[in-house]
């Protein structure tokens, strides 16, 4: 295992989806890291890096993580009622360290009104770190299409307030490939914020029929009124402030806000954005 010391990439999120593949392409690339996880021996052993204690509520743990780091990707935080808390421990804690850019997942159409209610918190989230003064790139990603299928209940439907709406969903991997490419030459996107999409935009009937046609199973898309999906979704027990989330989800592709195409993968990644229906075969696959 390298010394923790010398390694000026730090990582967080490495036990999840996003993190841990942007971890591997690092360490493909020979490049050294501190992988920060809550639970150390939870992240991926890899050539280079070494896991260090990276819990987001831990201000002390965080300091000593990310001290003589350059450059530090941040995903954010499970979704939670205080995830704005701690992403603000987080980066006051990469302040006081001194490292010099970071690199935050951010969602697509982060704003203080946005209709997703989450993409909001991202947005506070972003304010802060423009605050602290961090050299910073934001990515903002739209919805992941690796998970779009899990949308469908058991019975294979997608319910849901979304009305005739479009999202124009992204591939983790693609997502990876930019962030792994700001992350091995961050001065050139110092201060961008980036959108990061898939290439086409889509309703969710055309998304079920495309699940359907690639994974086989059966999926359709039942059009729910906001009352109604509020009422689905009443026997999860869920606060309040989740049950808005996920309620919110579809009523900002209704709002046509999460539908916009951009080419921000490919100028990222140099190569194009992978194509919904390939994202869902290599997911089943």
């Amino acid at each position: 295992m390298t010394d923790p010391a010398h390694a000026t990439t730090a990582v967080t999120g490495v036990t999840g989806r996003l993190g841990g593949r942007v971890a591997r392409r690092l360490a493909a690339a020979g490049v050294p890291q501190r992988l920060l996880a809550r639970d150390p021996s939870r992240a991926p052993s890899l050539p280079g890096c070494t896991a260090v204690p990276g819990d987001f509520a831990d201000p002390a743990a965080l300091r000593a993580a990310l001290t003589g780091v350059e450059r530090v990707l941040m995903v954010s935080a499970s979704e939670s009622a205080d995830r704005v808390e701690q992403h603000r421990s987080f980066i006051d804690a990469a302040a006081e360290a001194g490292v010099r850019h970071l690199v935050y997942i951010s969602f697509f159409g982060a704003s203080p009104n946005a209709t997703f209610t989450l993409a909001r918190d991202h947005y506070a989230t972003e304010a802060h770190i423009r605050a602290s003064g961090l050299t910073h790139t934001f990515l903002r990603d739209n919805m992941y299409a690796d998970l779009m299928p899990g949308l469908a209940g058991e019975d294979g439907v997608i319910r849901g307030p979304a009305g005739d709406g479009r999202v124009s969903a992204v591939g983790l991997d693609d997502i990876a490939d930019s962030a792994t490419a700001v992350l091995l030459d961050p001065e050139p996107h110092a201060g961008e914020v980036y959108e990061l999409t898939g290439p086409e935009a889509v309703t969710l009937d055309e998304a079920a029929a495309l699940f359907t046609e690639v994974t086989g199973r059966p999926v359709t898309y039942h059009r729910e009124t906001v009352e109604e999906a509020y009422l689905s979704r009443a026997s999860y027990n869920a606060p309040d402030w989740l049950l808005d989330a996920w309620v919110s989800t579809y009523t900002a592709i209704a709002a046509d806000e999460l539908s916009r195409v951009t080419d921000h993968v490919e100028r990222l990644s140099g190569h194009p954005a992978t194509p919904l229906a390939e994202v869902v075969r290599t997911a089943a696959g």
